[in-house]
């Protein structure tokens, strides 16, 4: 799943296609094919290309357009919203690209799940918070007090799962503590979907990780993930526009996969990534109260002969 990929002129198609406009967060969007995007581009007069998006607390902002990362390649024509259920949908076909539907879950989600319910709505795959390490000074590992039951119940039901672990690590040895957790953790567990490094701003609070610079952040992604991957699993980064733009060295981490939230009607990031968590007040049969929505885009393998 890993692996670097350059621009090529689907990003310039894509960028014409989905940066013509805005929809702020919060509108609903249509049913019919849901092609503007958050983002705009601007050339300075240093030839230097800055984007805008808008943040979590509808704030915009500003960023450089690193031409040295992986550009977003999707076509959001493409993208449409199921009156039924309420899930977004991608298909792609001109381009052999379609996405899976799916959920993510922790312990508050509550301990009630109808596993079966979920599968049968559509749901394809779920990652599974497996644990987190706490704020404090001492930064204790805890496991998620529901992964075990969630593990079980969703391989049960014949979903494909994956698990993320929310990080707080503050050197190099914490990541790979934190690696070494995981794996203790999935071991006989039949993982087929991403091992996923979550670090993000803590709101409202002070956090062990407050003074990280950009490139420790950067670093400790990428040993966790290689520590991950030496175990034979792949790998993703979580992550929202303003930590790709400000937190994180993008270009450092071009060649591994992300795992992108945006709760826009069409994600506003102009980088390459994976799976797209397009909501956090999702509605899933079998799940009482809110569960955040996931789109996992595939990409259909060409016959090498072509």
């Amino acid at each position: 799943m890993t692996g670097k990929r350059y621009r090529t002129a689907a990003l310039a198609f894509c960028m014409i296609l989905a940066f013509t406009g805005c929809r702020m967060r919060g509108e609903e969007p249509g049913t019919e094919a849901d092609n503007t995007a958050g983002i705009e581009i601007e050339e300075k007069e240093n030839g230097q290309e800055i984007y805008t998006f808008t943040d979590m607390e509808g704030v915009p902002r500003e960023a450089e357009l690193l031409s040295g990362v992986p550009g977003c390649r999707y076509d959001f024509s493409c993208l449409h919203t199921d009156e039924k259920t309420g899930y977004k949908t991608y298909m792609d076909e001109k381009n052999g690209v379609s996405a899976r539907q799916g959920i993510d879950v922790s312990e508050f989600q509550g301990e009630e799940i109808d596993w079966k319910k979920v599968k049968e709505s559509g749901v394809e795959f779920v990652i599974i918070r497996l644990g987190y390490r706490a704020y404090g000074e001492e930064g204790e590992l805890v496991p998620d007090a529901m992964y075990e039951e969630n593990m079980k119940g969703a391989l049960d039901a014949g979903l494909d799962v994956g698990v993320y672990f929310f990080s707080q690590a503050v050197s190099a040895a914490e990541a790979v503590e934190e690696a070494e957790y995981v794996l203790e953790h999935i071991r006989g567990y039949d993982i087929k979907g991403p091992v996923v490094y979550d670090t993000e701003d803590i709101e409202y609070s002070m956090a062990r990780t407050d003074n990280n610079t950009i490139q420790e952040f950067t670093n400790y992604c990428k040993v966790f993930c290689e520590t991950v991957e030496a175990a034979g699993y792949d790998t993703m980064i979580y992550s929202n526009m303003e930590w790709m733009a400000f937190s994180l060295d993008m270009e450092e981490l071009s060649g591994y996969d992300f795992w992108y939230a945006d709760y826009h009607a069409v994600p506003q990031c102009p980088y390459d990534y994976k799976i797209w968590q397009y909501s956090d007040a999702g509605t899933v049969p079998g799940i009482s109260g809110n569960v955040n929505l996931d789109l996992w885009f595939q990409e259909e393998e060409k016959n090498e002969m072509e």
